[in-house]
This record gives C-alpha cells, sequence and structure tokens, in this order.
C-alpha cells in the first residue's frame, strides 16, 4: 500500500530560503560574468581602476558559486544565516567603502557603490524572511 503525505496548510518549508538564496547566487554571478569585459569602462566611469574591477568580478562569482552551492546543503538554516550575515556585512562595507575614499569615487562611482550596497540588503531581508519560515 502506498501512503501519502502533505504538509498542512500553515506548514513551513525551506522553499523560499533557497530561491532567495538562489537568486542571490545566480544574479550576483552573472553580474560578475558581466562586468568582466565592462571592467576597464566600469573602472573609468566610477573612478576606481580596473584591477579592483577585475577582482570585484572574480569576487561576485566566486560569492554565487559558494552562495549556490550553500543554497543545495540538506539542512539551509544555518548556510542562509550566513549567507545572511555576508550580505549584511557586504552592505556595511560598501557604506564604509565610499565614506573612506579608498578611491576618488566620482558620483557614478558612488551610486555604483551604493546601489550593490542596497541589492545585498534587499537579498539580505528576503533571506531573512526565508529563515523566518522555517520550523524551528
Amino acid at each position: 500500500m502506498t501512503q501519502l503525505s502533505t504538509r498542512g496548510v500553515g506548514a513551513s518549508t525551506d522553499a523560499f530560503l533557497r530561491l532567495a538564496m538562489r537568486a542571490d547566487a545566480i544574479l550576483t554571478g552573472l553580474v560578475g560574468v558581466a562586468t568582466i569585459p565592462l571592467a576597464g569602462w566600469i573602472a573609468e566611469i566610477s573612478g576606481t581602476t580596473t584591477a579592483f574591477e577585475y577582482s570585484m568580478s572574480a569576487f561576485f562569482i566566486g560569492y554565487g558559486l559558494v552562495v549556490f552551492a550553500l543554497a543545495r546543503a540538506e539542512s539551509v538554516r544555518r548556510p542562509g544565516i550566513a549567507v545572511i550575515v555576508a550580505n549584511i556585512a557586504y552592505t556595511v562595507g560598501t557604506v564604509v567603502f565610499v565614506l573612506a575614499g579608498f578611491f576618488p569615487l566620482t558620483t557614478a562611482g558612488v551610486a555604483l557603490v551604493l546601489a550593490t550596497g542596497v541589492y545585498t540588503l534587499v537579498f539580505a531581508e528576503l533571506q531573512y524572511v526565508g529563515v523566518r519560515r522555517l520550523k524551528a
């Protein structure tokens, strides 16, 4: 005899957290890949260096791969929390980066750096919602 089990209407799953982590991973990785051929141009309009833009592209690709792998974990609570912390740290880092003046950023550069901080903060929030939906 086959037994079917279904979750109740109020039952929580990890699907939302996995989706938020995968979306973050894919978009971040794609931005990394897309910015490699544009590194010189981005450096020129932002006030950074080409080497810095290449390293950020590599970081985005690596981060995307790591987060995608973490989203495949059997239990995603701890990896999800780690990704949330990383996203919040990156957001704080973007603000520090702009305020500290590591590079003579142009207005476009400030906008681009802070936009990446907002992006990571939005994903941290989505992932936080996913963690909160998990059963303890």
